[in-house]
């Protein structure tokens, strides 16, 4: 496989908030694409998109080795995004997360390693590093992982770099906290809420506002893996790396989302004993790979504003395809337990 030739890419969680975004991408630069997903938040992520030539839909489980052979069929690459997203979603049903997070992982890097496949970028999360007080992050720190979401996260980088074999490229991205508008929104992380609630609330409340949070936007996450597949398999194999913007204060991811919204609009400051802070260097990916994110986060409040404002995302502060939680707490209740467990 070749940089020069365009890959036939299989996205799992390709339904997901990035891969909604992702997948158009990826299509535009010439790729073929399958995405494998539970589309739990509806089946309208991918507008225009229904009858494109290069674009595969397989609605299914990655639980389920037969479904995962059929998804994986052509395909020379993975992007694995698919996961149950942030703690309080995993903590719903942990037994269920354990096995979407973790148990089917190593079955799916080895039936993409058998199925020929040659370059698996696995999504991973910044939370891997636990919390690391006044340092700057960068990848050479030690996992410290503190729940279980993160945990899994941390097993599953450390069971595809196991996996490596000469013609199998392994890589692993640890995003920061993803933000700005897409065709499967969430209204569930920091820039996102501040942003609903200034549009919808007229008011914005933040919770102590020192810390230090991480933010990219959502569209270099998705250049982010395009890049990634630009390289050449010897550049990216084995390489972990953070990818994000800058280190935001929350008062000042706040007082962002007003200049944006409304310079007028309060800004709320409640006391909180969660102080943590995160400072994530995306040094090492700029200087190995030259990729550097290049959308502000008044960017992506703009454009998340605006969506919210001319009916793109009707009853934002309440449906629950919106909010993680909300939708898998549904779907907890009616998932089926892992085949052959």
């Amino acid at each position: 496989m070749t940089t020069s030739s365009p890959s036939h890419v299989l996205v799992t969680g390709g339904a997901g908030y990035v891969g909604s975004v992702l997948v158009p991408e990826l299509l535009a630069a010439g790729h073929r694409v399958t995405v494998l997903d539970l589309f739990l938040f509806g089946h309208d992520v991918f507008p225009g998109l229904d009858s494109h030539p290069g674009l595969r839909l397989i609605e299914g489980d990655i639980r389920h080795p037969e479904t995962v052979a059929q998804a994986l069929a052509g395909c020379d690459t993975v992007i694995h995004l698919a996961c149950i997203s942030n703690d309080p979603s995993f903590e719903l049903n942990p037994t269920l997360g354990r096995e979407i997070n973790h148990t089917c992982f190593l079955p799916l890097v080895e039936a993409a390693r058998a199925a020929g496949v040659g370059r698996f970028i696995y999504a991973s999360s910044s939370s891997v590093y636990g919390i690391k007080e006044g340092v700057e992050v960068t990848e050479d720190l030690p996992l410290e992982p503190l729940t279980d979401y993160s945990r899994f996260k941390a097993l599953c980088e450390e069971e595809l770099m196991a996996a490596r074999r000469p013609g199998f490229v392994a890589s692993v991205i640890r995003p920061a906290t993803v933000c700005g508008y897409a065709p499967r929104q969430r209204l569930d992380v920091i820039v996102n809420i501040l942003t609903n609630h200034a549009v919808n609330n007229r008011r914005i409340r933040v919770f102590g506002g020192s810390q230090l949070r991480p933010n990219i936007h959502i569209r270099d996450m998705a250049r982010a893996y395009l890049h990634l597949l630009a390289q050449p398999p010897e550049k990216i194999d084995g390489g972990i790396w953070n990818v994000g913007y800058e280190n935001h204060s929350l008062m000042e991811l706040a007082e962002a989302v007003r200049a944006e919204v409304d310079p007028a609009l309060p800004i709320d400051v409640e006391p909180t004993d969660d102080l943590r802070s995160y400072h994530v260097s995306s040094a090492r990916i700029a200087r190995d790979l030259g990729f550097t994110a290049n959308h502000t986060i008044r960017q992506a409040v703009a454009e998340l504003a605006a969506a919210l404002k001319d009916g793109r995302l009707p009853d934002a502060l309440n449906d629950a395809r919106y909010f993680n939680v909300k939708r898998v707490l549904a779907w907890c209740e009616e998932a089926p337990p892992m085949v052959d467990a």
